[in-house]
């Protein structure tokens, strides 16, 4: 009896052991699970592995490229923060007809239906909570949003949403060169009306915290494409093969609600006792995607002080369209745009 008592304890403790391997391997690969992608337009091209020719639509250069993300225009000096995406049905008029998707279930967080409200034109954006971290998409330059559609509805992955287009507030695009701009990226505040008004921008902010201003998008053909391969199933592991350009220690007890939006994006949990800043890594156009935050014996310094501990020369270099460091006295600075990043994050 003694010995059965024995075998059936052995053998219990065996199958608590097997069902909790099995449940914490079921939890990582929900964790890892690859992402379920709608690619914009109908355009199957880029899911057959043609080409950008196929379904990039370039500027009146003619270079394929220009319509790229990145440093793309103007010899590398002017940035471009998604996509151009060309038709593929027009009508007899030579407009597109082109259906715009939903990439992933989401959120309508923004529509602006008047064109010369924003250089986007008529432009959606879509936040999806139910991925982490909870990416954003844009779709821009269209002719028209779906009937009925309002901020704060729920949308499918692949649900149609808008009509391709050319809309744009001053800038004329020809119905040749008609085509979505189509972002993912993440905002970097919730407080972006009082660093708009402390600044002279000739104009009202007519788009709230959707405004393009607080938008940072990254590359999202450069996402599809390791998603296509299997590189990353997810936004999680994309970010975390970011490369860094600039490393930021930034004095300041605040807490932004960047992190508390994206907590992704934390290296460690942020102390119980508070924070006495931040090490923060950017990447080449200054997405801040990896947060390290610091207790106050481990950082000193006047409260919003941003110090330049490390960089990338050669990624700095490559990338013109972005001013991230300048020299002063021989020491690196932040310069003009990560200079405007830190200021959205942290209030100034």
């Amino acid at each position: 009896m003694a010995l059965y008592y024995k075998l059936y304890i052995i053998h219990y403790k065996l199958a608590v052991a097997v069902a909790a391997a099995l449940l914490f391997a079921g939890a990582a690969r929900a964790q890892t699970a690859r992402l379920d992608m709608a690619w914009p337009t109908p355009n199957t091209a880029f899911m057959r592995g043609r080409g950008v020719e196929a379904y990039i639509q370039p500027t009146a250069s003619g270079v394929v490229a220009s319509g790229l993300y990145g440093g793309t225009r103007n010899g590398g000096r002017r940035f471009h923060e998604g996509i151009d995406l060309k038709p593929t049905l027009r009508d007899t008029r030579g407009e597109p007809l082109d259906a715009v998707f939903a990439v992933l279930p989401g959120v309508v967080r923004h529509l602006n239906l008047i064109p010369g409200n924003s250089n986007y034109g008529r432009y959606i954006v879509i936040e999806h909570p139910g991925v982490s971290p909870a990416v954003y998409s844009l779709y821009a330059h269209l002719s028209a949003a779906q009937p009925g559609l309002r901020a704060g509805d729920a949308v499918a992955r692949g649900q149609r949403i808008a009509t391709m287009g050319r809309s744009s507030d001053v800038i004329a695009i020809p119905k040749s060169r008609a085509h979505l701009h189509f972002e993912l990226g993440v905002r970097l505040t919730d407080n972006f009306q009082p660093w708009y008004d402390a600044r002279d921008f000739g104009g009202k902010n007519k788009h709230g915290v959707w405004n393009g201003m607080n938008l940072m998008g990254f590359d999202p053909l450069d996402f599809f494409s390791k998603w296509r391969a299997g590189e990353v199933p997810d936004f999680r592991a994309y970010f975390s093969r970011m490369k860094p350009a600039v490393r930021v220690r930034y004095v300041t007890r605040a807490v932004p609600d960047f992190t508390r939006r994206y907590p992704a994006l934390l290296t460690k949990p942020v102390p119980s006792g508070g924070v006495g800043g931040w090490e923060i890594l950017f990447n080449e156009t200054g997405i801040p995607f990896a947060w390290t935050p610091l207790g106050e014996t481990e950082i000193a310094g006047i409260a919003g002080e941003a110090r330049i501990t490390w960089k990338d020369d050669a990624i700095l270099k490559a990338w013109r369209c972005k001013s991230l460091v300048l020299t002063q006295r021989g020491a690196p600075v932040p310069g003009r745009d990560l200079r405007a990043v830190l200021g959205l994050l942290f209030g100034q």
